[in-house]
């Protein structure tokens, strides 16, 4: 089958075109398998198809494969031109126009599912960070604070929160009245909330 690159020549829409009744054979014949007639079909518009896909894509190299497209599928579907519905080269351009703008909102939806993959990813990554950054700042307060308890206060509070023990439990461990093992874990969040600036 004929190579099916156009050779841009000067103004596109400046190229003159077969006369409609010869489009018309051609793509008749092109419709029964005529190769020949297909190579001069394209001879004959190649250059205004490829003028009107580059006004669409605005790109050459994006024009040529449009044209490529759309070409290959007049190959396929010229059984299906009707002359009494309108012109050959109307028809042909209907075919190109319609696969530039396919062209269009391909590249129109890839670069913003681009963008909006890009904006996602670098939220979650910010977000991600500056919850990190807070964890470890919050804990090295805390750490900071723990170390202006006395050891009793610390000990049963660490028990307590960090180790998840109740206060019966602490007071076990610390073998302490459970009242005590209370109230030295009361003191020491008092003073705890107070080095670390929390509000009562």
């Amino acid at each position: 089958m004929t190579r099916l690159t156009p050779e841009p020549t000067g103004t596109p829409q400046g190229v003159p075109v077969a006369p409609g009744d010869v489009l018309t054979d051609l793509l008749s014949r092109s419709a029964r398998g005529d190769q020949q007639a297909f190579a001069e079909l394209y001879d004959a518009t190649s250059s205004r198809i490829f003028g009107l896909a580059l006004r669409v894509v605005r790109d050459p190299a994006q024009a040529e494969e449009v044209v490529q497209e759309a070409f290959l599928d007049v190959w396929k579907t010229s059984s299906r031109f009707d002359p009494e519905r309108g012109s050959a080269l109307s028809w042909l351009m209907t075919i190109c126009h319609r696969k530039a703008v396919d062209r269009v909102r391909s590249a129109e939806a890839s670069t913003r599912r681009d963008t909006s993959y890009t904006q996602h990813n670098q939220t979650i990554d910010s977000d991600t960070t500056s919850d990190a950054a807070q964890a470890s700042m919050e804990a090295q307060r805390v750490r900071s604070a723990l170390k202006g308890l006395t050891d009793a206060q610390r000990e049963a509070i660490e028990l307590a929160y960090f180790g998840g023990y109740t206060h019966t439990e602490v007071a076990g461990l610390l073998d302490l009245p459970v009242g005590t093992a209370k109230t030295r874990i009361r003191d020491g969040l008092i003073r705890l909330r107070d080095k670390m600036g929390v509000p009562s």
